[in-house]
């Protein structure tokens, strides 16, 4: 038995040290070491044996399988290293090719602007609220205190895919869903984000525009709490030097609301204002529908065209200009990407 088994072994390892190729050795592996392979068999063989000759049976098959596994994993790293070298010596790179030349985008101006928003007010402590551009018409214009057939809703026709459903006028829905689900927390927000509403487009019109909008809501909020909090985002925009002026202005979801302008000085030396955005105190109603008791709650909204500020902090002179995807006016950004 033993010769016969010394001949096999010497058989398998001749044949591992012969192999040239990674086929060679699954085929070794496989005329060996599987289920139906020559150690296999003969492992099969131990039924016919008496008890006595079982365990040396046994042990010689073993280690034997156990050899050639070891041998067959050390030729097969053999082989596959001499593949490599024979791969890497035959290849060759030429270091005086030049390069691929990758064209480097930039960050849309509107995209830019947002960003620079949210690092402002984030810091601020306000989170970053996003939500849906396909609204209800009860979160976008009922729990903004726009009832039904409220004369307001004109100034925000928009697109209705349902009598119910709408694209969103403003990003207050977010708002709205904030207020229900802190259930009477404090709320320190802003909401980016694409709106429509159906104007004709024109140079300082569009049936879309990016808007961003801001809700604080606490105990003991103020106006001057709102004032103060503009100035410091306009002065962030355009300067520290710059003030603004606020003037009365109506919106349902706001009381006292007001219309604020930044004040720019004109060539001829005098003082000229610019409005950018709208904001107020929100409305006693709109505190109740969001879950507040207007006796114990107040606070501030605001809300920003991010179009408008482009257009003032770049210079563009036509809001289409975003939304053509022209190169050539987008490529003027690639310098702000910082």
């Amino acid at each position: 038995m033993e010769n016969r088994f010394e001949h096999l072994r010497e058989e398998i390892v001749k044949r591992i040290k012969e192999s040239l190729t990674v086929e060679d050795i699954e085929l070794i592996r496989n005329n060996y070491l599987s289920k139906k392979g020559i150690l296999s068999q003969e492992m099969a063989k131990m039924r016919d044996l008496s008890p006595e000759e079982r365990p040396l049976f046994g042990k010689v098959i073993n280690e034997i399988k156990g050899l050639v596994e070891e041998l067959l994993i050390t030729r097969l790293t053999e082989i596959k290293d001499k593949v490599l070298l024979e791969k890497m010596g035959s290849e060759k790179i030429d270091v005086t090719i030049p390069g691929d030349s990758i064209r480097i985008g930039s960050i849309h101006p509107l995209m830019q602007v947002i960003e620079d928003l949210e690092d402002f007010f984030i810091a601020q402590g306000f989170e970053v609220k996003e939500g849906p551009e396909v609204e209800s018409d009860y979160y976008n214009f009922e729990m903004m205190n726009f009832e039904k057939g409220h004369p307001a809703r004109d100034m925000q026709d928009t697109f209705y895919i349902d009598a119910e459903t709408l694209l969103r006028t403003h990003t207050s829905p977010v708002q709205a869903r904030v207020m229900l689900e802190k259930k009477g927390d404090s709320v320190k927000i802003i909401c980016p984000g694409k709106t429509y509403r159906r104007d004709e487009d024109d140079p300082t019109h569009s049936h879309q525009f990016m808007q961003i909008e801001g809700l604080v809501i606490d105990k003991d909020i103020s106006f001057a709490n709102l004032k103060d909090t503009l100035l410091k985002m306009v002065r962030h925009l355009f300067g520290n030097d710059r003030e603004i002026r606020m003037r009365p202005s109506y919106f349902p979801f706001v009381e006292p609301g007001v219309e604020v302008d930044v004040v720019y000085t004109k060539d001829d030396g005098t003082k000229g204002y610019i409005e950018v955005l709208g904001a107020g105190l929100v409305h006693p109603n709109v505190l109740k529908m969001g879950g507040y008791d207007p006796k114990k709650f107040s606070g501030f909204a605001f809300g920003i065209g991010v179009e408008r500020i482009a257009i003032l902090k770049y210079g563009i002179e036509d809001i289409r200009n975003f939304y053509t995807n022209d190169m050539r006016f987008l490529n003027q950004f690639k310098g702000d990407l910082s």
